[in-house]
């Protein structure tokens, strides 16, 4: 959290746009913190996108611009962007896999690893079928050290917590308390 995930993200969305590249850009449809439909940073960058269920759902829906393109009514999707990746569900590895061997770049910016300092969802999978990762750190609340982890506040069970700055901190790996509430 607080690393610049969604901003790194943004700014590798626009650069494609500037290059006149077809991008596409999803979000999952339980993240809407800051908007429903825009991809937002913690520090208010925005970007259009499109709000989607699961993996099965996005992949349909560059399935159905690719087929348009095909029949000359679009252009075919040069870029996949997808935030929060870590809130999909495992088909994601599987539908970015798909996309990239199709030619597709697809960029994805998430969590690593939960609350508790564990692989969260499909990241690790999608790291280890990815030709480039970028691990950004935020800095840490307590020392200033580089942040890797995010200590969870507030007393919520499980995994799938979207939560904020009220909800999460960052912290290194000297302070960061695995699966322990501190708020």
């Amino acid at each position: 959290m607080f690393s610049g995930k969604t901003e790194e993200l943004i700014r590798r969305v626009k650069r494609a746009h500037f290059a006149r590249q077809r991008v596409l850009l999803f979000k999952p449809r339980i993240d809407n913190r800051y908007d429903d439909v825009k991809v937002v940073s913690h520090e208010g960058l925005k970007a259009e996108a499109t709000a989607v269920s699961n993996s099965a759902e996005l992949a349909g829906m560059v399935d159905d611009v690719t087929r348009r393109a095909n029949g000359n009514e679009g252009e075919l999707a040069h870029v996949i962007g997808i935030d929060e990746a870590q809130f999909f569900d495992e088909g994601i590895v599987d539908v970015a896999e798909r996309l990239a061997n199709a030619g597709m770049r697809v960029i994805c910016a998430g969590l690593d690893q939960d609350f508790r300092g564990q692989p969260f969802g499909p990241m690790a999978a999608l790291m280890s079928i990815a030709e480039f990762v970028t691990k950004l750190h935020a800095v840490c609340t307590r020392c200033g050290a580089a942040a890797c982890r995010s200590q969870r506040l507030v007393g919520t069970e499980g995994q799938l917590f979207v939560g904020g700055a009220a909800d999460y901190e960052p912290r290194c790996r000297r302070c960061f308390v695995p699966g322990v509430v501190e708020g």
